[in-house]
């Protein structure tokens, strides 16, 4: 199993999803909440690398975040919405939680 990363800082004010993305190995996951739910907003530079990324990693966006944002609808394709069960099981199919703040 591979290494579940979590971002939840935007990416336009923070480096941290560029630090992860640039760690986050094939096989492994990402996961954006908060204000990380950003970086898959159509049209951006960081949805941009966010598709390159997809190519090798697993993406999701914390759905609650994503509607308390009013970002439904505005993602770039690919991405997968989890609940907060799903993000509970994305924790437990992954060996570790590494965290990019």
């Amino acid at each position: 199993m591979a290494l579940l990363h979590t971002v939840n800082k935007s990416p336009f004010e923070r480096n941290a999803f560029d630090a992860c993305l640039a760690n986050a190995k094939s096989g492994s996951a990402v996961l954006l909440m908060e204000d990380g739910v950003y970086a898959a907003v159509k049209g951006t530079p960081a949805a941009k690398k966010l598709g390159d990324a997809m190519k090798s990693v697993k993406v999701y966006v914390l759905g609650p975040d994503v509607d308390a944002r009013g970002m439904t609808g505005k993602l770039i394709d690919g991405v997968q919405s989890v609940d907060y069960g799903g993000f509970v099981d994305l924790v437990t199919q992954h060996n570790a939680v590494e965290s990019w703040l």
